[in-house]
This record gives C-alpha cells, structure tokens and sequence, in this order.
C-alpha cells in the first residue's frame, strides 16, 4: 500500500497520517485573556473540534483521537468539572445528527465509572448511533489515563491466569482500551506545552509529536496544515538506521506499528 494523497491545500508532498492525535490544551488561557470564565474556553474550544474534524474528513485521515478530560481533571474546581461534563453532554446533543451524517463513528476510550449518569448516557448514545460511520473514527478519551490503562490492562491479563511467557506486546495491545485502533502517528499538543500528560503513554511509542503556540479554541484548519506539514518532513524509521529496509524512502502509514 503506498501513501495516501491529501486532499488539495493539504501537506506538500501529500503524505498524510493515518491516525492523528490532539492533547486540546490552553481553554483556560484563552478565557483569562479575555476576561471570561474558564468555562467559556472550554465552550470555544468545541468550535475547535467541530473544525478539526470537519477537516481530517476533508483531508481523508481516517482516525482522530482528542483528549477531552483526563483522570487527574477530576482535581480541578468542582464546578468546572460539573460545568465540563454538562457541556460534553450538550455538545453530542447538539451535534450527534451532523457527526452521524457526516460519517463519523465515535469511540469512548476510558472508563465510565465515576462519570454522572447524565454523561454515561450521552456517551453511550453517541457510540450507539454513530456505530456505522466510515469515514472518520472519532475516539473521545474520556476520563482516560495512559498509566491506569496499562495498569488495568495487566489486572485484566493476570485474571486470565496467562503464564508469563504468553504476555507481549501483542497480548497487552488486545486489552488495552484503544484495541483494534492503530497507534498514532502524529500527536499535537496546543499551547505551546511539550508534554504527553498521560496520553497514550503506551501508544504514542513511535508518534511524531508536534507542539504549536497556538491556544486549543483559536486552532484551525490551517494551524492543522501546519502539523500536517511538520509531520510530512519527519524521516519515520522505527528503530532502523540509513540503508535499513526503510532506505530509499520513508515509511508510510500503513507500515508503521499499530493494530488494526
């Protein structure tokens, strides 16, 4: 399979990643510098994500995973916690009917346990009516920790009473809550910040891993060209060295590790 083309004004030379990953960093910066509420980046930051996907659809990349709320935002001020899972739930409300004709399947990676009724009803609603899109998988990390699923991950195997000799990479993957997708190649963090925060720690192995000054709601289809870009110039080798099996070209997406 060789690399996919972009759609027109996408990367230069067209080599796109299959999987695409967004650490939405900087809501509260962008309210502060306004005189707003934390609440009303967090508000402007789903126009953000409307654009981001409408254009990894436009572009053909076939997945896109966003970092909605982690295990430690449970720290935060209560109401802004209360106030961000109110607005997950009016955003699906809001914009469920678009994404499921738009084509777009969405996946909750996470756990629902101490998420409100109100939230795991919505989330599930979403899953189940967006089961057949096929055009862009949208995976929602949700109340998401890359450390806690790999934690549980080896609960899960250990329960299984596997020897040890049976446990690799392979089997890991399979319990993990991203099973089935492949692993990123390209993981942006907005604002200016350089760190994964417990995102995708097991995943991200192998990601090219992009950091733009720009603030999570003023994101845009061009700032997303732009990573697309940088992505575009990465030499993407996988451990192997000039005048390996990769000489003569980089490797594309489809030959890079992951599952699916």
């Amino acid at each position: 399979m060789g690399e996919r083309s972009a759609a027109p004004g996408g990367p230069p030379d067209g080599r796109l990643p299959r999987h695409v990953a967004i650490i939405m960093d900087g809501n509260g910066r962008w309210a502060r510098s306004r005189g707003l509420p934390r609440l009303a980046g967090h508000r402007a930051g789903t126009t953000a994500l409307k654009r981001t996907i409408e254009a990894c659809i436009e572009l053909g990349i076939p997945y896109l995973t966003i970092y909605a709320f982690s295990t430690e935002n449970w720290k935060r001020p209560a109401h802004e916690v209360r106030g961000l899972m109110f607005l997950l739930e009016e955003v699906i409300d809001r914009q469920l009917d678009e994404l499921v004709e738009g084509g777009v399947r969405i996946r909750h990676v996470g756990w629902l346990e101490q998420v409100p009724n109100h939230v795991q009803r919505a989330i599930g609603r979403a899953v189940e009516r967006s089961a057949g899109g096929d055009r862009l998988t949208l995976c929602l990390a949700f109340n998401y920790g890359g450390r806690a699923e790999i934690v549980r991950a080896v609960q899960a195997i250990v329960r299984e009473g596997l020897p040890p000799e049976a446990i690799d990479e392979a089997l890991i993957d399979q319990h993990l809550q991203t099973r089935g997708i492949p692993d990123p190649d390209l993981i942006i963090r907005t604002s200016g910040e350089m760190r994964l925060s417990n995102f995708l720690l097991w995943q991200a192995a192998y990601a090219e891993i992009y950091s733009t000054p720009t603030l999570w709601p003023d994101f845009d289809r061009e700032a997303l060209l732009a990573a697309l870009a940088s992505y575009a110039k990465r030499d993407r080798r996988f451990g192997e060295v000039d005048g390996g099996p990769s000489a003569g070209g980089r490797l594309t997406p489809a030959a890079s590790p992951g599952r699916g």
